[in-house]
């Protein structure tokens, strides 16, 4: 399953020479950065390839690291810096390829989740930190996507792959996935995802701040919806794109009531792929009760103060089951969306409601199923939100994490810090 079988066209053969002397161009200025000594107290921190701010893994592993040793230097690098969004103990530099060069050479930590340009050296007496991005996946990562993989991502992946020290994961499938889907076959340190334990230790908190900052009654329920993006073209560069949504949120809305009581108000937000690209939530007109929360710096912060959550193939649908919030999966392109990723780890029914199983072609050892169902249509959405069950959810989640061997409890950012304070 992890053979890469791609036929190289010529534009794609000239692209890869182009980003190969490239590569070897940017490598030439990290070696000069090397007349620079190694600060044994400086940590550069990157999340989605600079696109965004302080936010994901990093972040919760920062303030923990922060707490523990106030003198510690942090250096972020972040495409549009935005040093509102940081706090203060929190350096934020422009990710240019001259910073990138001096910080990363200069700094014993790099932390990141997600993958180091082409180009990049990592000097002797640096520790690589992977946290990646998500928890445990539906859309196939790296070379488990086949064809769908392209040449120029094998290389960037098998480039950071080779400089990780080690790769942050939450669960024993996990270790499993990452091996041959990212071409990691380093340390791995089961930490758990940081990321999570602001669901598990501040949702009374989050859920009161969320409320006062967006102006919506105590009392309120509230149901976001985080759709992933798509993409084409990886053959070359990557080409990021959003599609018409055809969810009906007004009826939404109304099921939620019916079924669970209360005022209701939507939140939605778009992949950090997605919003940096647009100014808002892309929608002809914009209902009642909604909420664009796809500028604010940090899912989890907002996830934590919601009652349930709508997404496709996300990882976020993990997240919110860690905390018991409801999930329901709104799919309405299964088949384009599987041909266009490559594969899913999960086989997905073609009748709404039935189980979603692991697919055992890439994880033999973990016969597992989603604690959450899929829906093709609003009808069939209906259907699952009217129907829920509070008791059968809790043991279906409570299932899927005893044969995940899934580590969510709170403490992933402390025991993420213990292994980083060994190198300090």
């Amino acid at each position: 399953m992890s053979e890469m079988k791609t036929t190289d066209s010529a534009e794609e053969k000239k692209y890869i020479a182009m980003r190969k002397r490239k590569a070897f161009r940017e490598s030439l200025l990290y070696r000069l950065m090397r007349v620079f000594p190694i600060q044994k107290k400086k940590i550069a921190v990157t999340t989605f390839e600079g696109r965004t701010g302080f936010c994901d893994n990093p972040r919760y592993i920062v303030e923990e690291l922060h707490r523990r040793d106030p003198s510690l230097e942090f250096v972020w690098l972040m495409n549009d810096p935005d040093p509102a969004q940081f706090p203060g103990y929190v350096t934020v530099v422009k990710n240019t390829l001259i910073n990138r060069a001096y910080h990363l050479s200069t700094s014993r930590i790099w932390i990141d989740n997600y993958r180091k340009p082409l180009g990049t050296l990592k000097r002797r007496g640096t520790v690589y930190f992977q946290t990646w991005h998500g928890s445990v996946a539906i859309k196939a990562l790296g070379l488990h996507r086949g064809e769908a993989h392209s040449k120029i991502a094998h290389m960037v992946s098998s480039n950071d792959s080779d400089m990780t020290d080690h790769s942050l994961i939450d669960s024993d499938w996990g270790r499993e996935i990452f091996r041959d889907g990212l071409l990691y076959y380093g340390d791995f340190l089961k930490t758990g995802t940081p990321r999570m334990d602001i669901l598990m230790t501040g949702r009374d908190e989050q859920r009161r701040y969320i409320r006062e900052r967006f102006g919506i009654p105590a009392d309120s329920r509230i149901v976001i919806y985080c759709p992933t993006y798509r993409e084409k073209g990886e053959k070359t560069e990557r080409v990021v794109y959003n599609e018409p949504f055809s969810l009906d949120f007004n009826r939404l809305l109304d099921d939620l009531t019916k079924r669970f009581g209360g005022e209701w108000y939507l939140m939605v937000r778009l992949h950090p792929q997605m919003a940096v690209q647009l100014k808002e939530f892309p929608l002809e007109a914009k209902p009642d009760r909604l909420i664009d929360v796809s500028r604010e710096r940090d899912m989890n912060e907002i996830l934590s103060g919601t009652d349930a959550v709508i997404t496709d193939i996300s990882s976020t649908g993990t997240d919110a089951s860690c905390a018991g919030i409801p999930v329901f999966l709104y799919i309405d392109d299964v088949r384009s969306l599987k041909k266009e990723r490559g594969s899913f780890y999960w086989i997905f029914p073609d009748r709404s409601g039935d189980p979603i199983v692991s697919d055992l072609r890439y994880t033999p050892g973990f016969k597992a199923e989603l604690p959450f169902f899929h829906a093709g249509t609003n009808d069939e959405l209906e259907k699952l939100i009217l129907s829920f069950d509070e008791e059968d959810y809790k043991k279906r989640v409570d299932r899927f994490y005893d044969s995940m061997g899934l580590l969510c409890d709170g403490h992933s950012s402390e025991r993420a810090a213990d292994e980083i304070e060994k190198y300090l």
